[in-house]
């Protein structure tokens, strides 16, 4: 039983495995499951903006028969009277069976993970990680690949402060023979406590260039990411860095035809809208897989037995 999740590595492999093969059925026979959290109660904790993590989680409680209560908006809550994370967290663990929490700071949920009686699930915390993107990631590399050994996984855009892109890192670096071209802007390159780790492997490899067009024949997946305003100090290096990358259909010329376009989600300018009709282009999959993973993921730490 998974007791907290807090970073992608709190999940060993066969764990990811039983959560791939839960997610398969429950896309399969959903009636089946449709009662498995009723009288149960999800409490949604968002002190930063989220539409995806948030509605899919919602939607996924739901789906499984059970209750959801939170907040979407810090405003409305009691953190602007200056309570603390530990105090509103044992609050809502009186009201809820499991507790879904995203926080602008990093760490914030390994805290409240310890000051807490029922299990939490970091729905982000600042440019840390979020190991839940990381299995709707790993679901749809699944969905679409088949495997995740071998792979040429390309990682553009901000590989400094994207949590997503680290978490990812930090799953697929398991795998036997997977490469990894880390595609960015030299004051967005990819934090060195990441690259030590991946170093430390000797299963995987990896390369920094900034080049999109130069590795972009070469790559199995290419995992997209916005240049996010909110992790800058300074606007005026978020507005010279902000295009650094647009994928367009001229840029895809070179690809492969079996190449598998990610993005977490939102985006801003680093897609075309051209590229969504490319059958390449899976993204709003990935958003579903991401709703199917969560569904297997709560009835999995809520000790279900399905």
């Amino acid at each position: 039983m998974i007791k907290h999740l807090n970073d992608i590595q709190d999940l060993s492999s066969d764990q990811i495995e039983q959560l791939i093969t839960l997610a398969e059925d429950m896309m399969t026979d959903r009636a089946k499951y449709q009662s498995a959290l009723a009288h149960r109660t999800l409490a949604t904790l968002f002190f930063e903006p989220s539409t995806r993590t948030r509605l899919s989680f919602e939607a996924a409680m739901l789906e499984l028969g059970g209750n959801v209560i939170g907040f979407a908006d810090p405003n409305s809550s009691s953190a602007t009277k200056g309570e603390s994370v530990a105090d509103t967290i044992r609050t809502v663990a009186c009201y809820s069976d499991i507790i879904v929490m995203r926080h602008p700071k990093e760490g914030a949920p390994i805290a409240a993970s310890l000051r807490s009686p029922v299990p939490i699930i970091n729905a982000g915390d600042g440019g840390h990680h979020h190991p839940t993107q990381t299995l709707a990631d790993l679901f749809t590399i699944r969905r679409e690949k088949g495997r995740f050994e071998g792979l040429t996984v390309g990682l553009c855009g901000d590989l400094k402060f994207g949590r997503t892109v680290h978490s990812l890192i930090h799953a697929m670096a398991r795998y036997e023979g997977v490469r990894f071209a880390l595609i960015s802007p030299q004051e967005l390159r990819t934090p060195d406590y990441i690259l030590e780790g991946l170093r430390a492997r000797p299963n995987v490899s990896y390369e920094e260039t900034d080049s999109l067009e130069s590795v972009i024949p070469r790559l199995d997946i290419l995992y997209m990411t916005r240049v996010q305003r909110e992790r800058f100090f300074n606007e005026a290096d978020y507005v010279r860095l902000k295009d650094s990358y647009i994928l367009t259909l001229k840029t895809l010329a070179d690809a492969k035809d079996s190449l598998t376009i990610l993005h977490p989600l939102p985006r801003v300018n680093e897609i075309a809208v051209e590229v969504d009709d490319d059958p390449r282009a899976c993204y709003f999959k990935q958003m579903y897989y991401g709703k199917v993973i969560r569904k297997a993921l709560l009835a999995t730490m809520l000790g279900v037995a399905l």
